[in-house]
């Protein structure tokens, strides 16, 4: 019997400093970012802030699969980079998402040192109707507004134009809305 295949996990952690000490912070998490860079299965990493001044970082980082996650979380040079930090960063809020899977989970409040349970995702089958739900009148109305724009593109063009404006829509317009209409559905 085959096993299931592992999914590439995507860590999002908000950490708080002080807006003053902003190019300390920038050092920092660009050391982090590159000690993480060496590890097998790293996958990418990137930091936003809410405005200039905010005193909240939000950081991703992603790995292969929960196994390549565990050496890095686990490794001494993790351990001394957050350590490097102890005294002007703050760490707030951590959450861990699986592929898809995050589109569908309610957002959940842990301490850095309590993980605790993954949410249950609804079934694949469910994921992809709610997918389908927001792409289809998308999609129409792209065909409709955006696609006689388009006629004198090649294909590859036409897609490319497309599908940087609709992502956009669909991950923050539409699915976290059909998503929030359709969660009593999906967690049955």
């Amino acid at each position: 019997m085959q096993s299931p295949p592992q999914l590439a996990v995507t860590v999002a952690i908000t950490r708080r400093v002080d807006p003053a000490r902003a190019a300390e912070m920038a050092a920092w998490v660009r050391a982090g970012a590159s000690l993480a860079e060496t590890f097998p299965g790293f996958l990418g990493t990137g930091w936003v802030r809410p405005e200039v001044g905010s005193s909240e970082w939000h950081m991703l980082y992603r790995f292969a699969d929960a196994e390549a996650l565990h050496d890095w979380e686990e490794s001494e040079q993790r351990r001394w980079w957050l350590s490097s930090a102890e005294g002007f960063v703050e760490h707030t809020r951590v959450e861990r998402r699986t592929g898809i899977e995050g589109w569908f989970d309610p957002p959940r409040e842990l301490a850095i040192d309590e993980p605790g349970p993954a949410p249950v995702a609804p079934p694949r089958w469910k994921q992809a109707v709610t997918i389908w739900l927001g792409f289809f009148p998308v999609s129409l109305l792209s065909a409709y507004l955006l696609a006689p724009h388009l006629g004198a593109l090649n294909t590859v063009l036409k897609t490319l134009v497309s599908t940087l404006v609709l992502t956009p829509i669909m991950t923050y317009l539409v699915l976290p809305r059909v998503t929030r209409l359709l969660q009593p559905w999906l967690k049955r």
